[in-house]
């Protein structure tokens, strides 16, 4: 363990995007990460009416000024059914992939009570609908300015994939299409082209979900995974590149909190982030200063005793050593979910 690190918060929580102008205000599963021309996106599945919504849009907002300001959410993924969980990740000089994931038909129905959302559902058929169910995701090689047609990926999770240190990109991600589940491990290259590489070890009874996956110092790539069983995460480890993996254990206890999206600072101490759903719900952080063998005791970045609709919290570092980490949360009884942020830093460091 390692609580000798505290955190310090810095200023008030901040708005990020959201669209409240328009009953298609819902934006939630957000994710961040710095650009190779040094700007700042932010992605999330936004224009929705609610949770499960086919008006979902995979979204990108940007940064330039170190989040403090965040340009209007734009669509890059926008199909004729529900564009959630969006990931956004750099690679290469200027590369940039965006993710997401959607529902079928069958299942928005069954969720919803709404006659503006069923009376749209009622116009896709199924040909449209199998034309685009699926994990998705999309390319810029000009760090977002522009992006290429939708690819289809056997993998999903909240974060998207990750880059290695030498350039490879892999997505270790849940099975879309596997009714058996799973967790498994692709690589990628910037043309749309995946390949498999390995699996984690199924625990069936956990209902694994979720991943993000991220690579320590060692080289060694440790994956934290959500469990729909009991709400908390586990952790795997890879010592190859993600062809074989540890069975997953553990972080916390049932309803710990997750999924987790997972950061190494500039000092070296490790930080992952996850959504907590017992109340008073809000978002923690967790330190790790060896690789993510041992964690900290869980810290509190935010609290909000509105609503258990929050999570999917990401972390970037800004210029001056101080975390910026996002997520989503309603920010009263009143409003609909939205993307917020959180900045701050190690305390006496």
């Amino acid at each position: 363990m390692m609580d000798n690190i505290g955190i310090e918060l810095l200023g008030e929580t901040k708005y990020v995007a959201g669209n409240r102008n328009s009953v298609h205000n819902y934006f939630a599963w957000p994710s961040i990460a710095r650009l190779r021309d040094g700007g700042i996106a932010v992605s999330s599945s936004g224009f929705r009416i609610e949770h499960i919504c086919p008006f979902g849009k995979a979204c990108i907002s940007f940064s330039y000024d170190e989040c403090e300001n965040f340009t209007p959410p734009c669509p890059v993924i926008d199909t004729p059914i529900d564009d959630r969980d969006s990931g956004v990740v750099p690679f290469g000089k200027s590369g940039l992939i965006v993710t997401s994931f959607n529902n079928s038909i069958d299942f928005q129905k069954s969720e919803s009570k709404d006659k503006y959302v069923l009376s749209y559902l009622k116009r896709i058929s199924p040909e449209l609908e199998q034309l685009y169910i699926g994990s998705e995701y999309v390319i810029s090689n000009d760090n977002g300015k522009t992006f290429s047609r939708i690819f289809k990926s056997p993998v999903t999770s909240p974060h998207g994939p990750l880059e290695l240190k030498d350039g490879t990109v892999l997505w270790v991600g849940a099975a879309f299409d596997n009714p058996e589940g799973g967790i498994f491990c692709y690589k990628m290259d910037c043309k749309g082209n995946m390949e498999f590489v390995g699996s984690v070890p199924d625990i069936r009874e956990l209902a694994f979900s979720e991943p993000y996956a991220f690579e320590c110092d060692d080289g060694r790539i440790i994956v934290h995974i959500r469990s729909d069983a009991d709400f908390t995460t586990y952790q795997s480890e890879s010592f190859d590149k993600g062809k074989t993996w540890t069975k997953p254990h553990a972080l916390f206890g049932i309803n710990g909190g997750a999924p987790s999206h997972i950061m190494r600072h500039s000092s070296g101490i490790i930080v992952a982030v996850y959504g907590f759903r017992e109340y008073p719900y809000g978002i923690k952080i967790i330190l790790s200063k060896d690789n993510g063998e041992t964690w900290s005791e869980p810290k509190d970045l935010y609290v909000n005793t509105v609503s258990d609709d929050i999570g999917y919290p990401a972390t970037v570092e800004l210029k001056d050593g101080s975390l910026f980490t996002i997520f989503y949360a309603h920010k009263d009884e009143n409003s609909p979910a939205e993307i917020f942020g959180r900045k701050w830093k190690f305390k006496d460091m």
